[in-house]
């Protein structure tokens, strides 16, 4: 038997949407996150794709998450935009601050907003990039249920905190960076216990502070902070942006994304966006195309972010590949 199956990026949709549904979500709910993991998957981005169903289910049956969820504005002020998500999945609540974000862009120049009682912000880029695309310049950071540990510690404190980046661009699709602040993301590992293959040494520590290439010891152990101890500053960096200035919890008070036990994560996000017209004086695109020209001129240099237009490209054209086994289990949650 084949272990794998293609379905086409709709047909993906679907599938999720239906296992999310049967499991106490919303139709709303469960298509706006059925169109966050289809991109990830679709990206490349396979840790934050498809192989969340099974945990995002597990939570919206539960009740650790509000499948039924409205998100709801609490704070509207003239640059700024505080949204609660009630326990809900982060995407609609996403969707929200991104709404707010374009309009107070217009007036103000930048906005922001902060968004708390939160869940699985999933591919970071994803955000970013719509405000790219509605002509933003625009940053996200997020903090995570702890997985980090303070350099030189061996307990997690915080979550593996990523950030991202985006610009638009005449013509092109957005510059987009988009960054796990452990030196892999957790969910690379999530994957790999899954599959039972091995990790590299350098990805993690076990729990009394060994590297380990054990991907269940390393789930149960700290991710290995990218840079080191410059790294660890930067996770530090983003906790408080993402989880302090929000007034959500922080990584060591927030439960796992990955099970159904215990209460809700209500973790933090900030989303930050410019409006470069009124930065640059109108100078922006020309001169963001001034940059990567000059990039681009060295040979051997890609944009960061490329690979994930290549894998678009395939998806579009070719359908997603799906390990068999989690075809099936999605299918199954969705019967």
């Amino acid at each position: 038997m084949n272990d794998t199956v293609r379905l086409d990026l709709e047909a993906a949709r679907r599938l999720v949407a239906a296992a999310l549904e049967r499991h106490r979500t919303s139709a709303a709910n469960a298509a706006c996150v059925a169109d966050a993991l289809v991109a990830a998957e679709r990206d490349g981005q396979k840790g934050h794709g498809l192989s969340r169903v099974p945990s995002y289910t597990a939570q919206s049956a539960s009740g650790k998450v509000d499948g039924f969820a409205e998100p709801a504005v609490v704070t509207d002020a003239t640059a700024a935009v505080r949204v609660d998500a009630k326990n809900g999945f982060a995407f609609p609540a996403v969707d929200l601050a991104i709404e707010h974000l374009e309009q107070k862009c217009v007036n103000s120049g930048m906005a922001a907003a902060a968004l708390f009682r939160s869940h699985h912000f999933g591919q970071a880029g994803y955000h970013v990039e719509r405000l790219a695309l509605r002509g933003m310049v625009a940053l996200a950071f997020a903090n995570s249920p702890k997985a980090i540990a303070p350099w030189g510690g061996r307990q997690g404190i915080f979550g593996t905190n990523p950030i991202a980046f985006a610009a638009p661009r005449d013509g092109n699709a957005p510059l987009l960076v988009d960054l796990s602040l452990s030196k892999v993301a957790r969910g690379k590992i999530l994957v790999s216990a899954e599959s039972g293959e091995a990790i590299p040494e350098d990805w993690a520590f076990d729990a009394d502070g060994n590297p380990t290439a054990d991907p269940k010891r390393a789930l149960a152990g700290t991710m290995a902070p990218m840079g080191e101890a410059k790294g660890a500053a930067l996770v530090l960096m983003v906790e408080v942006l993402a989880a302090a200035l929000t007034g959500a919890n922080f990584g060591f008070e927030a439960s796992s994304f990955f099970d159904a036990q215990g209460e809700p994560p209500g973790v933090g996000q900030l989303l930050v966006a410019f409006n470069p017209a009124v930065f640059s004086g109108g100078a922006f695109a020309d001169r963001l195309e001034s940059l990567i020209d000059a990039m681009l001129g060295q040979p051997g240099v890609r944009l960061p972010g490329s690979r994930r237009l290549d894998a678009r490209a395939r998806a579009a054209a070719d359908g997603l590949m799906l390990p068999r086994s989690l075809y099936e289990k999605i299918t199954a949650l969705g019967a």
